[in-house]
């Protein structure tokens, strides 16, 4: 069932990842958006990440993470990789960036 957010961009979908935020019309999470977001990238570069997102998209979602943060980083544990799971050469990129 699709339910709508207080952002234009934002929803949620029960038939989507578990209901967990996504942007309208695709299958992005906001966590995506976020992890990108902390990892450095700029909300302007995203697009060029993400072709399908507009800038809009990307500034909404962050929005909706400021104010739904703990909701956000709930997500974000769920979908944590454990470490024993990354293959060594991906853990050494990580490290060293």
């Amino acid at each position: 069932m699709l339910t709508a957010t207080t952002h234009p961009h934002v929803v949620t979908d029960t038939t989507l990842l578990d209901g967990e935020p996504v942007i309208r019309g695709t299958r992005t999470p906001v966590r995506a958006i976020v992890e990108l977001w902390q990892l450095g990238n700029l909300p302007e570069e995203m697009p060029t990440h993400l072709p399908h997102l507009t800038l809009a998209q990307v500034f909404d979602a962050l929005s909706y993470y400021a104010e739904n943060r703990e909701q956000i980083h709930r997500y974000m544990g769920l979908n944590r990789v454990p470490d024993d799971m990354v293959p060594p050469a991906v853990r050494r990129v990580a490290h060293s960036a």
